[in-house]
């Protein structure tokens, strides 16, 4: 024992059994659940267990077992109230599975991703679920025969399972909404064109314009990226054209905030001068005024459907890979407004 009375190193379980008076293989029975021990001999094993504070060395089952209890989850960004709802969703799933969750977070980086990626197939998870920024990740893991399942975004259809919102459809509805009020010149501003998040969301930004019958200004479709600061310079631009638009479709809450704002500082009041709508519902967006009108995506529902798909995976490895497709809502706030015009 140290000064503090803490044990100077872990006990083992050779010192568990000895103290149980059993042998090594019926101590490893009794504390893992794995095979039968008489009822007497395992409540022995389990009170000597806690009398000397044994642990069970968890790398050594996954050795022995080629797989571990745990998951990994690459996301792209913590900061952002999306990928946070959404760990906390794979976190409720993977618990009531009796999964553990190594969480990390690759910044949106490729070179980061693959490098995650090699430390979860080193710590032989038994799945991935991944919010890919490259067609690699997947291909990687899969090449390793770990389970996989792309989330949010999509690279590798027909190669592994993915769970998706439908983009497309709730773009339109939203943009739908604005064509209704009068709008005709709405801008998107949107991030990564080669994710088919933003392909998806331009696509349905499209549809509603060709349903409508009106005349699209393709120089209102920017890219301004997924970052606040560098969003803000090109929505600076955007709003500050000779001919502006009398509204704003942001495809992520991070260009919504930049529309916000930006607004704000070329005094631009919403809705009365400038409308605005966002795909992606986080809490400040119902705690301004006026609200902001989103598509909410349910998170939460996202990463619990992603454990479930992974774990379906894990059981019937050879079965065709899977697409599943979340629906997402489209909450009315009071950001928009039909355009306004001078008297």
């Amino acid at each position: 024992m140290t000064a503090a009375g803490v044990p100077a190193r872990r006990a083992t379980i050779r010192e568990v059994a000895e103290a149980a008076g059993v042998s090594r293989s019926t101590a490893s029975r009794a504390l893992t659940g794995h095979g039968y021990v008489a009822p007497d001999a395992r409540d022995r094993v389990r009170a000597a267990a806690r009398a000397l504070g044994y642990v069970p060395d968890a790398t050594a089952r996954h050795l022995r077992r080629q797989a571990s209890p745990s998951i990994g989850v690459l996301l792209s960004d913590l900061r952002n109230p999306f990928y946070a709802g959404l760990a906390a969703g794979i976190g409720q799933q993977a618990r009531r599975r009796q999964y553990t969750m190594m969480l990390a977070d690759d910044g949106g980086s490729p070179a980061l991703e693959a490098e995650i990626a090699e430390t979860f197939v080193a710590l032989r998870v038994a799945g991935v679920i991944v919010t890919p920024v490259s067609a690699q990740v997947g291909a990687y893991l899969t090449g390793q025969r770990i389970p996989v399942i792309e989330v949010d975004r999509q690279f590798s259809a027909g190669e592994c399972d993915a769970v998706l919102v439908d983009n497309g459809s709730a773009a339109e509805r939203v943009t739908a909404r604005l064509l209704a009020l009068g709008h005709r010149r709405i801008a998107l501003a949107t991030d990564e064109m080669h994710w088919t998040t933003g392909r998806d969301r331009l696509a349905g930004f499209r549809a509603a314009y060709a349903a409508a019958g009106v005349r699209l200004d393709e120089s209102l479709i920017v890219t301004a990226g997924w970052d606040v600061g560098a969003a803000r310079v090109e929505i600076h631009k955007l709003l500050g054209r000779p001919s502006p638009p009398t509204a704003v479709f942001a495809a992520n809450n991070v260009l919504a905030e930049a529309v916000w704002r930006v607004a704000a500082e070329l005094e631009l009041s919403i809705p009365d001068r400038l409308s605005l709508v966002s795909f992606d519902d986080v809490p400040w967006m119902s705690m301004v005024t006026p609200g902001v009108t989103a598509v909410a995506q349910d998170t939460v529902a996202l990463g619990e459907a992603a454990v479930s798909q992974l774990c379906e995976r894990i059981l019937a490895p050879s079965a065709p890979a899977r697409t599943v497709l979340l629906s997402a809502a489209v909450v009315s706030r009071g950001s928009t407004a039909p355009p306004f015009r001078l008297s």
